[in-house]
């Protein structure tokens, strides 16, 4: 972690006693929302408050996302769409960072087109920002760091977006170079954070009140592979078990191939480990999965589900899936199809397939039609719509842990939360016992969620 101790400390001086806005905006993956906190961690020692009014900040940093190419194009739009407002207020700074302006060709595109830009920060440098921002406020017009660093920011206080739920980066980056992904170019190797350093955050956070820890990491199943005498990940999940105080611990994303009995042994084992396990497939056809780079077979993949059943036959498990992937045939999509039937998840996150430059899929031939990839998808989701509404039945009746999250969207006077087995709950209730834990009695199940009474 850089010593910004003096850049600061001269930033502070140059704000004197002008209050200062920031705001800051994350897209993407939850990794990125937890990127946006340590940036926030810093900006806030930096002197700034925050804003949601893009037109109050003196400061605005977009942390962007770089999976689909829909999703820079979408940045690229609100980066255009600031010119006016740098234009009504010269002395508005505007920075672009996270994946996307990771890739060079991003970070140059940006220096070139997007003058109005004039701080670029790639995803291993979050600690450069107070030097970057102190040019800037010297008059420097651009000024980017898009360096890969072993920099987990550990010195950062991050500014959380709840009072009861946190994320905790574990490891950074990704070795598996699936044929459709872009992270591996964008977010560097593996490398795990020293498990002592986990510990104590989570230690900190829990005594804190935080109800809620979420690890986080591109693949948190192979954390500890690239420290010397370093616990694997199962290993640190019964340590963090450890910890007293009322809380949950739940993690993503998992990558099948590293799905060890040893880590489903230690989520049945530990208390405080949720009892769900999200494992991404992606596809029911191992000659897809191939193609993908996913480095198992489908049979391979049910090894594991059937390990798990073995000790919880209704044990809920969630997954991904890609639609359309380059030249899929009409039967690996029924495998497809046919493995969810099998698996029975209680939701699936599926996708249509889009190319992705600089990912080696997007240079495979594909002579699927976006109508074939669009009705297979309408498919997908009638199926798994019918698998949900059966499945959820098996919770009526139950007794169910649950976190409150939030008011019900759609029901006035109930509150909604996640389950021990993350399933979407709702149920009448009070607002003082949102980042609360209740039992509730579950007395009906939809296809999307159940709902009940709580038991007091």
């Amino acid at each position: 972690m850089k010593d910004n101790t003096a850049v600061i400390n001269e930033i502070r001086q140059i704000f004197g006693d002008s209050e200062k806005y920031a705001y800051v905006r994350s897209f993407g993956c939850q990794l990125n929302v937890s990127d946006g906190e340590k940036i926030k961690g810093l900006l806030r020692k930096m002197g700034y408050s925050f804003t949601d009014d893009e037109n109050k900040a003196d400061l605005i940093i977009l942390n962007t996302c770089a999976v689909r190419e829909s999703a820079e194009d979408r940045v690229f739009g609100i980066v255009g769409s600031m010119k006016k407002l740098k234009e009504t207020k010269p002395s508005l700074i505007i920075g672009v960072a996270g994946c996307m302006t990771a890739q060079e060709h991003i970070a140059e595109k940006i220096k070139k087109s997007y003058p109005q830009v004039e701080i670029v920060l790639g995803t291993s440098a979050i600690s450069a920002l107070p030097s970057l921002l102190l040019e800037s406020l010297k008059g420097k017009k651009f000024s980017a760091d898009i360096s890969e660093y072993d920099d987990f920011s550990e010195a950062v206080e991050q500014v959380r977006e709840s009072n009861f739920k946190a994320s905790v980066p574990i490891m950074f980056g990704c070795n598996n170079f699936c044929t459709y992904c872009i992270v591996p170019y964008v977010r560097g190797r593996e490398r795990s954070r020293d498990p002592e350093d986990i510990i104590k955050e989570v230690r900190e956070l829990v005594s804190s009140g935080y109800k809620e820890i979420m690890l986080l990491g591109q693949n948190v199943n192979s954390y500890g592979k690239d420290l010397k005498d370093g616990l694997s990940f199962p290993q640190l999940l019964r340590e963090l078990d450890k910890i007293e105080g009322e809380f949950i611990i739940r993690f993503m994303s998992s990558h099948p191939k590293d799905a060890s009995r040893e880590l489903i042994d230690a989520i049945f084992e530990c208390e405080k480990v949720a009892k769900h396990l999200h494992l991404p497939v992606q596809s029911g056809s191992s000659d897809v999965l191939k193609r993908m780079n996913r480095n198992y077979t489908v049979e391979k993949y049910l090894e594991t589900v059937d390990y798990i059943y073995s000790k919880a036959p209704d044990f809920s498990l969630t997954t991904d899936l890609i639609v359309g992937f380059p030249d899929e045939s009409d039967e690996d999509f029924n495998a497809t199809l046919e493995l969810i039937k099998k698996v029975r998840y209680d939701n699936i996150y599926s996708f249509i397939y889009s190319k992705r430059s600089g990912t080696k899929a997007a240079a495979m031939p594909d002579a699927i039609s976006d109508e074939t990839k669009s009705k297979r998808m309408r498919t997908l989701l009638e199926t798994q719509r019918e698998i949900s509404s059966e499945h959820y039945k098996r919770f009526i009746g139950r007794t169910m842990r649950v976190l409150v999250d939030d008011h019900a969207k759609k029901r006035e006077g109930y509150l909604t939360g996640k389950s021990n087995e993350f399933i979407i709950v709702e149920f009448e209730g009070d607002a003082s016992l949102i980042g609360q834990f209740v039992d509730v009695k579950i007395t009906d199940a939809m296809n999307w969620a159940v709902a009940g009474h709580i038991i007091k």
